[in-house]
């Protein structure tokens, strides 16, 4: 190829270069961008999912998309299966839970950082997520929502909690097996569910480090060691 103007060719890879950098550097505003918005619950592109067309199906529990299509995933898998039918009625209750994303200091100021509460009211279990999880992956929503789905009445206990913790991990890792890409997400909830992978792979996918966390968590430090349903010393 002959270059009839140098000058214009150098100016034209500086505009490309130019405009390289500036759209990387986009993309890392973007990404910082992306994670402050997750942080502050606000509104952030998810896969497509059609609440619309799991609206009927899930109408007892929430009326929130990133609920319905956790389930959805839940669902997908053996590992969280006894967690979805809870959640869908087949609990201790016999009625559905009612999901939803909540400011949680609206109920107490000392659950701000709790990444999700469970509550009891009229014979109704609810869950309520932190409002800073709304745009988490749908795959740690859903690990969370496998966790909390064990807590089916007033009672808990550490051995209750272990219990708990540690279907949560195995969700998380189950759920990333088909989308890895997720573990990457700068969301506080994939962290908190990364972590949770690690100590269940350490312990050799036993709730041996999982358990430890547990009962040094000063958050349970008032919890009996057992509950109904989880009276086992050794679980």
């Amino acid at each position: 190829m002959k270059i009839r103007n140098l000058s214009a060719v150098v100016i034209t890879l500086l505009i490309l270069q130019s405009s390289a950098i500036c759209e990387q550097q986009a993309g890392l505003d973007e990404n910082k961008m992306k994670a402050s918005q997750i942080d502050e619950g606000m509104s952030v592109n998810k896969p497509e999912f059609d609440t619309d067309a799991y609206a009927k199906k899930y109408k007892k529990v929430t009326k929130d998309g990133a609920v319905m299509q956790a389930m959805e995933l839940m669902n997908s898998v053996n590992i969280s299966k006894y967690s979805y039918n809870a959640l869908m009625g087949n609990n201790l209750t016999e009625k559905p839970f009612k999901i939803e994303f909540k400011n949680l200091t609206e109920i107490n100021p000392e659950y701000t950082s709790f990444d999700a509460l469970g509550w009891e009211k009229k014979g109704i279990l609810y869950i309520y997520i932190n409002e800073k999880h709304r745009n988490a992956p749908a795959e740690a929503i859903a690990a969370l929502l496998a966790h909390e789905a064990i807590h089916q009445d007033k009672f808990a206990s550490l051995n209750e909690e272990t219990y708990a913790w540690t279907l949560e991990a195995a969700t998380w890792m189950k759920l990333t097996e088909k989308n890895p890409n997720v573990i990457k997400s700068p969301s506080t909830l994939v962290s908190r569910e990364n972590m949770l992978k690690k100590l269940f792979e350490k312990g050799d996918y036993t709730n041996k480090y999982i358990k430890r966390a547990v009962y040094t968590n000063p958050g349970y430090k008032k919890l009996p060691t057992r509950s109904p349903g989880f009276e086992d010393e050794d679980l």
